[in-house]
């Protein structure tokens, strides 16, 4: 009876039965095994990738994909040099033309508290009550402590 050879683990089955292949191809030595075959074939493809552009680049094929036509480095995006979690000042609102700077336009003609014509209710996220302005802020209950049980012998 012919064995089976897994080609990602390089070993052979005990059998070559539906069963032991299925049992094997779902077992976590083989998955890892293929997971890291197919890393190292990714890898290789991308170290051929940059050795190509590399020579190509040294043979003066191409130009430096960094630099514009006259050799000037281009600059990065504005808010790289931005601290980790802070986030860039949104532009300022235009202001509509005969209203003086700084004052707010008048508010549409129609009912008070109604939306104007053709625009839908505004949607204002709730304000969680732990943070309301005004309001001291409320205490999160906290679980109980955990306490061992003992189980009678």
């Amino acid at each position: 009876m012919p064995k089976y050879y897994c080609d990602y683990c390089d070993t052979y089955l005990t059998h070559d039965s539906p069963s032991v292949r299925k049992t094997h191809c779902q077992g976590r030595k083989h998955k890892d095994n293929v997971r890291f075959y197919y890393q190292k074939w990714m890898e290789d493809q991308a170290q051929q990738l940059i050795d190509a552009t590399t020579a190509m680049y040294k043979a003066g094929k191409i130009a430096n994909p960094f630099t514009n036509q006259k050799g000037a480095t281009i600059p990065p995006p504005p808010n790289m040099n931005m601290p980790p979690g802070s986030y860039p000042s949104m532009p300022p609102m235009p202001v509509p033309p005969g209203v003086p700077q700084g004052m707010m336009p008048p508010p549409p003609p129609g009912p008070p508290g109604m939306p104007p014509p053709g625009v839908g209710p505004m949607m204002v996220p709730p304000v969680p009550p732990m943070m309301r302005p005004g309001l001291p802020p409320m205490m999160m209950p906290m679980p109980p402590p955990m306490t061992q049980i003992r189980l009678p012998q």
